[in-house]
Formats: structure tokens, sequence, C-alpha cells
């Protein structure tokens, strides 16, 4: 039967009820029974993470409604409740002086994830862990809550993005005056809310004995296998092969449409004849997208028909929605849930292959033998999502219509090569600011100033004040909710264009090795995930150099 998203419930915890299980699972221990113990602990992990997804998506379909807002507020009281709980047990179980017996029934690569999680968490953080929660939904209601006007039209800031790459330049500049001014009205707030979570993460990691957020936040994120050494020799890559390979395409499109300078609001208008849109709306974008993903495997056309079956897209932007888009998923029946804002963009586009890439994993992997397992560490679950982004290219004539599919092609290339420098500025000023968390914010907008001329060195935000004095940051929703997280993308990126590269040669191969990797999971760390599929890690020697060179012959052509 096809599962249905109105169907999924899941039981609503309290302290009592958190309590009652654990205390359940510490009986079967002290009876040596640790098989039942290890079942009974993943079913309660299964039922908790279903209404946690369950909460959060609802508040993010409508961050307006009272209800999703008081059930939110709720989860997060009770996250660091749950967290006391679930350190406490993975201690005890860490202890157990048979540590093979351990690893055969829970898994060696789970093990070695509860050693890193008992050190992201303990009850003395646990106001601060709340409080932190609370800090980023202000941001998500803040940003979700924006109206702004242009031409007349109001909309929010994710409305913004058609007009942000109209080919009436003008109106682009509009568009990002629009989107820039709001920001500007909020800066102090934003600012305010940055600061508390700044300190709040600061303070954490030295109650937990550590100097800075870092060293905390790359273990929160479950990092076993590389660290900010390997990360920052990274970012000097892009720096090298990626920065100076951007400035070239831009300076050739400012010389296509004959600007004198290229300014800000041109860089999201790739391609000179319009970028190009979906073909059709809403509803015939989701259509066409069955008939492409049964040209490329049978799997993923029985998945999404599930998938449109049951409900589980959301995918219409409407006011009081949470921006930007993420997939979620409900444990204990196994299925993911898409959530995205179309506006009628090739963003639309990109944004729907990305997150089904993350929603196929999760199907696919839904069989691994314990939740540990389900989903990889973030920057190999970005592998899924931007890999079926270019698995999808052979296909687009059928999202675009076939004129344009050649030139989509390109221009989402061109685009993810330009995404990188920003990708690595990002985290680079992460890195600076959890570095310096006294920092005033007059001072993190001057971090940011001096790492985007360094990383992006052609920004020219003419007489859009607020970005040119260091504000572009607070754009970024992962800054404030995510802390870490945006490197990923970028890591990701660097193995998703070796599966570009090797499905233009065997694109049979290419997909199969990709369904496959899927399959594993969270089963290891990320370069052995990575590894496991033939590809090279993104911190070896090279890799980001080739992929590149790949793609700059392409775009040459």
């Amino acid at each position: 039967m096809t599962p249905n998203f109105a169907e999924i419930t899941a039981p609503r915890p309290d302290k009592a009820s958190l309590a009652a299980t654990h205390a359940a699972i510490d009986a079967r221990l002290d009876a040596g029974d640790r098989a039942g113990a290890l079942a009974l602990w993943d079913q309660a992990r299964r039922d908790y993470d279903t209404w946690s997804a369950l909460v959060h998506l609802r508040f993010a379909q409508d961050t307006k409604d009272a209800q999703a807002v008081a059930e939110r507020e709720y989860a997060d009281g009770l996250a660091p409740e749950a967290a006391t709980h679930e350190t406490a047990l993975k201690r005890r179980l860490l202890a157990d002086a048979d540590r093979a017996g351990l690893e055969a029934a829970a898994g060696a690569h789970a093990v070695a994830l509860w050693e890193t999680d008992i050190t992201a968490f303990d009850p003395a953080i646990a106001a601060e862990s709340e409080e932190e929660s609370r800090l980023s939904a202000r941001y998500t209601a803040l940003m979700a809550g924006a109206r702004v006007a242009v031409r007349g039209k109001e909309v929010n800031l994710a409305g913004l993005a058609p007009f942000a790459e109209d080919p009436d330049r003008a109106l682009r500049h509009e568009a990002e005056a629009a989107r820039w001014n709001f920001l500007a009205a909020n800066g102090e707030e934003l600012d305010a809310i940055y600061d508390g979570l700044v300190r709040l993460r600061t303070g954490m990691a030295r109650k937990l004995g550590d100097a800075t957020f870092t060293p905390l936040g790359y273990r929160r994120m479950r990092r076993l296998d590389y660290g900010p050494a390997d990360v920052a020799r990274y970012r000097d890559a892009v720096a090298r092969h990626v920065t100076p390979l951007v400035a070239r395409l831009l300076e050739r499109r400012r010389a296509r449409h004959g600007w004198d300078r290229l300014m800000y609001w041109d860089e999201a208008l790739i391609d000179p004849a319009g970028n190009p849109k979906p073909e059709g709306d809403h509803d015939t974008l989701v259509l066409a997208a069955q008939e492409m993903f049964a040209r490329m495997h049978p799997r993923m056309a029985d998945f999404y028909a599930m998938m449109r079956q049951g409900g589980f897209l959301d995918l219409k932007n409407r006011p009081g929605k949470a921006g930007g888009g993420f997939c979620t998923s409900f444990p204990t029946v196994g299925v993911p849930f898409i959530f995205a804002n179309f506006n009628g963009t090739h963003h639309d586009i990109g944004v729907f292959t990305h997150e089904m890439g993350h929603a196929y994993q999760a199907w696919e992997s839904r069989h691994q033998p314990g939740i540990d397992y389900l989903w990889p560490t973030m920057e190999a679950a970005e592998i899924h999502s931007m890999g079926l982004e270019y698995l999808t290219h052979p296909h687009m004539g059928l999202l675009v219509g076939d004129a344009a599919a050649e030139r989509y092609r390109r221009m989402h290339l061109e685009s993810a090569l330009m995404f990188l420098p920003y990708g690595v500025c990002v985290d680079h000023f992460q890195h600076e600011v959890y570095a310096n968390p006294d920092a005033s914010p007059a001072e993190r907008h001057a971090i940011w100033q001096r790492l985007e001329r360094h990383y992006m060195p052609w920004t020219d935000y003419g007489d859009l004040s607020y970005p040119a004095k260091g504000g572009r940051w607070q754009a970024k929703a992962h800054i404030f909710g995510s802390p870490f997280y945006y490197i990923d993308y970028t890591l990701a990126l660097c193995v998703a264009l070796q599966f570009w590269v090797w499905s233009r040669r065997e694109p049979a191969a290419a997909l199969d090795a990709y369904v496959a990797l899927c399959g594993r999971g969270g089963s290891m760390p990320f370069q052995g995930l990575v590894a496991s599929t033939g590809l090279t890690s993104p911190f070896a020697e090279g890799a980001l150099e080739a992929v590149v060179r790949d793609a700059a012959e392409l775009l040459a052509a």
C-alpha cells in the first residue's frame, strides 16, 4: 500500500515518557539483554525523530500558525531532556568491557559515532541548547515574514528569485535593492540574534572543555575522518583553482552583454538568452519529472510515484512559509518528505532534483540495520543530492524543453563553479567568527568583507550599501541555524562533479554506482563512502583541480 503523509502520526513525548522509556532500556541492560535493549532504543529513537520531524516541518510550512509555533517551542524545550537520556545511555553502552560484542551488535561505525556524540552534549548545557533553538527559530520566522515590493507586486524573499534573474537589468537591480533594504531594516536584530548564538555556542563549548566552539561544532556534525586543517586546505584549493576560473567566466559574460561593469545584480543572469525556466507551472514540472525518473531507473520511478501519490511533496511558495528547501524523513515508516518554494525559475529544477537526491537516499537506505545508519553525515548526504542534479542532465528536455536543455546544462555547471568560492567563504567566515567570539557586529561585517574580497574579488555591489559594508552573510540561514554546515555542499560538489564526468562516459555504470551509494546510507564515514563508490576524496591532492578542469573545458567549447 502507498503510505500517505496525512496518516503519519507519532506519540507526543514528554519528560515522564522519555524517562520511562529509558528506564525500560536500562532494565534490559541490567538483565543482560543487550540485543533487546538496542532494539527497544532504536524504536524509541525512530518514534521521537518522527514526531520531531513532523513538528519542525509543520512550523516551516506556516511560521505564523500559533499552534505550530507553540509545538516547535515545546519540541525545542524537550530536546535537551531527550539528549540527556540519549547521552547517558550511550555512555553506559560504551563503558561495556565487551567492545567487540557491542560493535558486533550495533556496528563499529555506529559505536564510533556514539563516542563522538557523548562529547557533544552534557546536561550542563541543556538550557543553552534550548535557547540556541529559540534564537534559530527567531531568525527563521523573521526571514519568513518578510514582505517586499517590486514593481508594485508584494512577495516574500523566495518570491524575489524571478526578478533577480530577469533579463531587464533595472528590474534585477530593483529586486536586489528590495532584498537588501529588508536586511538593512532588520540588520540590528539579525546582528543581535547571531551575537546571542555565537556567545551561547562558545559558552557551551567552554563548559565541555573546548577553548572555542569550532571543535564542538565539528563533533556535532559527527565528522570522524577529517578536521579544520583539511577543510582549510580545501578552501585554499578553491581559491587557487576556482576563483580565477570564475573571474574569467564572469568577465566573458560581461563582454557578451556589453556591460561596462559586472554588478552584483548581474551575477544571477548566466545565460545571455535568459536563464532557462521550467516548461510549465508547478503541476507540469511535477508530472514531467515522473517520465524523467522512468527513463533513468525503474526504482526511481516507483519511488517518485509513491512520493507524489502519498502527499510527500510541498513545493509551492506561499506567505508565511519558511524559505529555502530541505528533505526530512519519518523513520518509523521509512518515507521522506520534500519541502521547497517554487518560484518559476531554474532554481525550481535545481532544488527539486537536489532534494529528490536526499529523499531517494533516505528511501534506499531505509533497511539499514539501525537508525544511526539511515542518514550519512551531511557532507556525504549532499553527494546524493548534488549527484542527482547532474545525473538528470540528459533528461532536462522534459523539464525545460528540448531547445533549452543544453543551455540549462551549461548554466547549471557554470553556477556550480560560481558557488564554490561563495560556499568556502561562508565556511571561512564561521571559522573566524568562532575563533573571535567577542568580536562586535561591525567587526564581523569586516571579517566578511575581507574574506569576500579574497574568494570573490569580482563582487561589485554598486549602490547596494548594506551588502557592500559586509552584510551579505546575514541572508544565509545555515550560518544562524546550522553552524559549520555549508562546507558540506562544496565538498559534496567535488564528488558530484566526478559523477558528472563518469556519467558522460558511462551513464549506466555511474547511475548504478549512485543507487548503490544511496543504499549504503550512513554505514561509513564520509571518505569511506566516497572510496566505496570508486571516487576520490575532495581532500586528495588534485581532486578538485581535475573536475574543475573538465568543467572549464566544456564551458570553453
